[in-house]
């Protein structure tokens, strides 16, 4: 049975491990649903969040492959109820929408969005949250009109405690013990 999974890579800040770490999924044609790279609480160390919908079976062996990659220190994956994650979105929408009445006001409080900007032509508005949180404002607004849209990929955080961290010490002590 498929299920939304969330995979944590932890590698080396190298040139190309987007590409090596993409190829991997893309070899065993698995769409990836959103990609988010960023450095992690570690110097040096680069985290790449993924958001995929397979079996768990799949996903243990994209977290061994991926492991197998030179520069990649360890591959993780929980499901949703394991981590905290949120999504950033902006909207861009015409000025004199809003300027017509408070109906775009209360939509945009409804959703707990807030403007980031007021411009003569446009406004921009931005929405953290699930991706269906974000989606319920996108279809709102184009009842008013919208002129873009972007949304984010996913960032995620487990509720356990680095788990990178705790891996990278019990390297530290397993190579201390056979000195």
């Amino acid at each position: 049975m498929t299920k939304e999974y969330t995979l944590t890579v932890f590698t080396e800040h190298q040139t190309g491990m987007l590409s090596r770490v993409v190829s991997i999924f893309t070899r065993r044609y698995i769409n990836i649903e959103s990609l988010t790279t960023s450095k992690s609480s570690m110097p040096g160390i680069h985290r790449f969040t993924i958001v995929v919908n397979t079996t768990e079976d799949m996903v243990r062996k994209l977290c061994g492959q991926l492991e197998k990659q030179v520069d990649v220190l360890k591959a993780f994956y929980d499901e949703n109820a394991e981590i905290v994650y949120q999504e950033i979105a902006l909207y861009k929408i015409p000025t004199q929408k809003f300027m017509q009445g408070n109906r775009l006001e209360k939509l945009i409080r409804q959703h707990n969005a807030k403007v980031l900007e007021i411009e003569e032509e446009y406004i921009i508005v931005e929405k953290t949250g699930h991706a269906d949180e974000t989606e319920a404002l996108l279809e709102a607004l184009k009842e008013i009109g919208i002129f873009e849209f972007v949304r984010s990929g996913r960032v995620a955080i487990p509720r356990p405690m680095e788990r990178l961290s705790k891996y990278l010490q019990q390297l530290e002590l397993e190579a201390e013990e056979t000195l």
